[in-house]
């Protein structure tokens, strides 16, 4: 049996149907593993020892579907696993918590994912590690260069370098007459660095989220297929959710991310995927497991706890 703290969200907020953090917990609950959960603010540090203020948490059944028990105040070395799973936006609070988790760390703490990863791999600026697999893109925050390079394209996408869920991605094409200002909001006159993107026309067969755990991809992507007039397919702007066998382009580059990944802890990570190229790679709280698994034979969150398992074995 194992000893599991959760760093989550405000447990009000989570979206028990389709949150992927609770599809886990299940998972290890099924299991018998002892359950903690805690919030960011709950990760402390006294001096030179980090400490986690949590509560035991059980499921029950009905409207309110968990109970807590008194919070308190442990080593994170003493849990079988420590799992961030707080969601972006990656401010100032989440880079901190990445500071205290790695002291945590060095005191013989496992969290997952690892804390210096995923501070070091940002979710847009990490495919430029795999140039092979990633479409045109630049980074910069100059519009003129921006400029330049969608007259190169014609077509074109950007987006902030610290978003999530679809949000404040623009496409631009050279017809369009609100250039100058969405390129002034999103780089906020030239202060802002933003990436953009060629755009990418098998984003309307969908933006497929490939899971990958410790270093393997489970079997199904889940092609997000954006609504009528939507550019963007992230389930947060409105996209539909559909459980697809990876391809073998996706496993070549699932696979071959996957090495790296596992070598860098970081355990749990959603692989975003349009057409033939790699778009994102999320490293923070990725989800879409409890859509995969109600649409086929696959349990992701079965299969994370497996490998959590032996990985806690070796």
């Amino acid at each position: 049996m194992m000893r599991l703290v959760f760093i989550l969200d405000p447990l009000e907020s989570l979206k028990t149907y389709k949150d992927t953090s609770i599809a886990i917990m299940r998972a290890a609950a099924r299991r018998g593993h002892d359950l903690l959960v805690a919030g960011q603010g709950d990760l402390i540090l006294r001096h030179d020892k980090v400490r986690l203020i949590a509560r035991p948490f059980r499921f029950t059944e009905g409207t309110d579907w968990y109970t807590l028990g008194e919070a308190q105040e442990s080593a994170p070395e003493d849990f079988d696993a420590v799992l961030m799973r707080k969601d972006p936006p990656f401010d100032n609070e989440f880079l901190y918590s990445t500071y205290l988790l790695e002291l945590a760390v060095e005191q013989g703490a496992r969290v997952l994912n690892n804390p210096f990863s995923v501070r070091d791999w940002n979710e847009k600026l990490a495919i430029a590690r795999f140039p092979q697999f990633a479409p045109e893109f630049l980074v910069t925050r100059d519009q003129d260069l921006i400029r330049a390079f969608l007259a190169g394209h014609g077509d074109i996408v950007v987006k902030p370098l610290d978003g999530m869920g679809g949000s404040s991605v623009f496409r631009l094409t050279q017809t369009d007459p609100n250039i100058g200002v969405i390129l002034e909001t999103i780089t906020d006159f030239g202060k802002r660095t933003v990436m953009a993107q060629r755009y990418l026309p098998a984003i309307t067969a969908g933006d497929k989220r490939i899971i990958v755990i410790n270093g393997e991809p489970i079997p199904y992507a889940l092609a997000r297929i954006p609504k009528a007039g939507e550019t963007r397919g992230n389930l947060a702007a409105g996209g539909t959710g559909v459980a697809r066998p990876l391809t073998a382009r996706d496993r070549e580059i699932a696979e071959t991310v996957g090495k790296v990944l596992k070598a860098k802890g970081l355990f749990l990570v959603g692989l975003d995927v349009i057409g033939e190229h790699l778009t994102e790679i999320n490293v923070t709280s990725p989800t879409g497991m409890v859509e995969i698994s109600a649409q086929t034979d696959c349990n992701p969150a079965e299969m994370f706890m497996d490998a959590l398992a032996q990985s806690a074995n070796r």
